[in-house]
């Protein structure tokens, strides 16, 4: 059964589409007009083993915040929408991400149910923007929009680190590699894997 979704949505501020085959190799084709949410979002396909392709065009002229926000809310409808009816899948996840210095993880519940808690990130970052295109402070808008757009249960922390860039790096893979073991199929698992019968 192909597990693929696929979304498009067009505002005054953004054009974005999404594909992404839950069952892929990490095969990625990433345009997002912000450099280095281009490499995030790279390396979220690829350590997750997704087949992601996202093209989006936006108001970067004005400020990342914009195209950021409508890919991360894109991508969390074309996860909701590749899950199905989430029969047979193992439904939680979690990684550890060590990159150097820092240290990350991130814990997944494909509950259907969406709650984002976001720890740890060292506040003198907020001002921080890496690569001068990526407002360190988007992460944590990132991971909300994602996890309550998937309708997910996402918890992200980061024990420790000092660069921007290893910090939001090790955050992206960890929760690539928890969603990664969170959707995929548990032989053991016939049906919905809820005591309640849906997720």
């Amino acid at each position: 059964m192909s597990r693929v979704g696929k979304v498009e949505r067009t505002t005054k501020e953004s054009s974005v589409y999404v594909e992404i085959d839950l069952d892929g190799t990490g095969q990625v084709e990433i345009s997002t007009g912000v450099p280095f949410y281009d490499h995030m979002l790279t390396a979220f396909g690829v350590h997750g083993c997704f087949d992601l392709i996202v093209r989006a065009t936006g108001d970067v002229e004005i400020d990342a915040h914009h195209s950021v926000e409508d890919i991360a809310i894109v991508l969390g409808q074309a996860l909701r929408e590749a899950l199905g009816d989430k029969k047979g899948i193992r439904r939680f996840g979690d990684c550890w991400i060590p990159m150097d210095e820092t240290l990350a993880h991130a814990s997944v519940d494909v509950s259907g149910r969406p709650y984002t808690v976001h720890r740890g990130e060292p506040e003198q970052f907020n001002s921080f923007v890496i690569g001068g295109n990526y407002p360190f402070v988007l992460n944590r808008h990132v991971f909300e929009s994602l996890a309550f757009h998937a309708q997910i249960a996402l918890h992200v922390r980061v024990e420790y680190g000092r660069d921007p860039h290893h910090i939001a790096e090790a955050e992206y893979k960890a929760i690539a590699r928890a969603l990664r073991a969170a959707v995929e199929p548990d032989p053991r698992v016939g049906g919905i894997p809820s005591t309640k019968g849906v997720l």
